[in-house]
């Protein structure tokens, strides 16, 4: 059963037992004896549909009000909009129900006045009843999706330190450095410190929920360097992003980086260019899409969902993506705040 579906199941049961209610209180308060029975039926149908459009009917509006103005967000203005939004459907409930009975059906219904006065303390009652409990809803749902944003959080850096200190990383790096070893020995002792330098900044982050972006800039040059001893010519690196006060996750450019080589050809016939800029207070990396079969590469599974579940965590802007067929390209917002 979906969420809506429970909801309109509620909402039928209350106005069943709503209705039942309005039967009792007119038993009780205009006992059926000495009086015809269609005016009992009238009284009991005006009882009840008051009970049901004030009770439901204010239930309703509250769970639309809801969906406009959050408790978390703005309690102030949500308890204000609900209160009056109440008045005005209360006092309006009554008058049309009031002018239905008495011109519809000849109903003598009474005092207006005090049926006003009554009906709005009970409604005031109802209403505060029914915005504590979404007070209270709203509460605990924000702390509950914080807490599992904050799990989502630790377990993607985990993972995103995972995903860069694994044995295929570490083998591709190797595999260079031998070869380089023999051809150009000052180029291998530079590698070195180069691959040093991109350990060192993985475990030196993996406690951090952002980094400035000017560290993860020095990083992601030594990484590039990596990968561009790695393929040479095949991998044309178009870096022109520039440190500034920002933060962001840490690994979040690497990791893009990865992706882009990972999952596109790179080769001497049809080398793969990334490109790397900053648009609209956002980080771009862009690259031509040229998608090769990855079955058999090794995938931790994180990668762009490991940065969107961060960024969810640390923001409410969200990482944009973009793929018009011949490019593939990830926007990432810039953070303003402290680490």
């Amino acid at each position: 059963m979906t969420k809506e579906e429970n909801k309109s199941n509620n909402y039928l049961t209350t106005a069943i037992w709503l209705l039942v209610a309005g039967v009792v209180m007119t038993l009780i308060t205009y006992p059926p004896f000495n009086r015809k029975i269609t005016v009992f039926i009238l009284i009991a149908s005006f009882s009840s549909s008051m009970w049901i459009l004030l009770w439901l009917g204010n239930a309703m509006t509250s769970d639309y009000i809801d969906t406009k103005i959050e408790w978390t967000k703005e309690p102030i203005k949500r308890f204000i909009v609900g209160m009056l939004v109440m008045i005005v459907y209360t006092l309006t409930i009554v008058y049309a129900l009031v002018w239905l009975f008495r011109e519809a059906f000849g109903l003598d219904i009474g005092d207006i006045g005090i049926m006003l006065y009554t009906s709005l303390i009970i409604t005031f009652v109802i209403s505060l009843f029914m915005h504590s409990r979404g007070f209270l809803r709203s509460w605990r749902l924000a702390e509950v999706e914080a807490e599992k944003a904050k799990q989502e959080s630790i377990k993607a850096n985990y993972e995103s330190l995972k995903n860069q200190v694994n044995p295929h990383f570490l083998f591709n790096s190797l595999n260079a450095l031998t070869s380089l070893v023999y051809e150009d020995q000052d180029k291998a002792a530079k590698f070195i410190k180069q691959l040093s330098e991109v350990y060192r900044y993985v475990l030196d982050s993996r406690n951090k929920e952002v980094v400035s972006i000017a560290e993860e800039l020095q990083f992601l040059d030594s990484y590039l360097f990596l990968q561009q001893i790695r393929f040479g010519d095949k991998l044309r690196i178009k870096n022109e992003l520039k440190e500034h006060g920002g933060s962001l996750p840490p690994l979040a450019l690497q990791m893009l980086v990865e992706n882009a080589i990972k999952h596109n050809i790179v080769s001497h016939e049809q080398p793969l260019t990334i490109h790397l800029y900053e648009s609209d207070r956002k980080l771009v990396v862009r690259n031509n899409l040229q998608t090769k079969n990855t079955l058999g590469e090794a995938s931790s599974g994180v990668g762009l969902e490991n940065i969107r579940k961060r960024y969810e965590f640390l923001s409410d802007e969200k990482v944009e993506v973009e793929n018009d067929k011949e490019t593939f390209a990830v926007k990432l917002p810039i953070l303003v705040m402290e680490e």
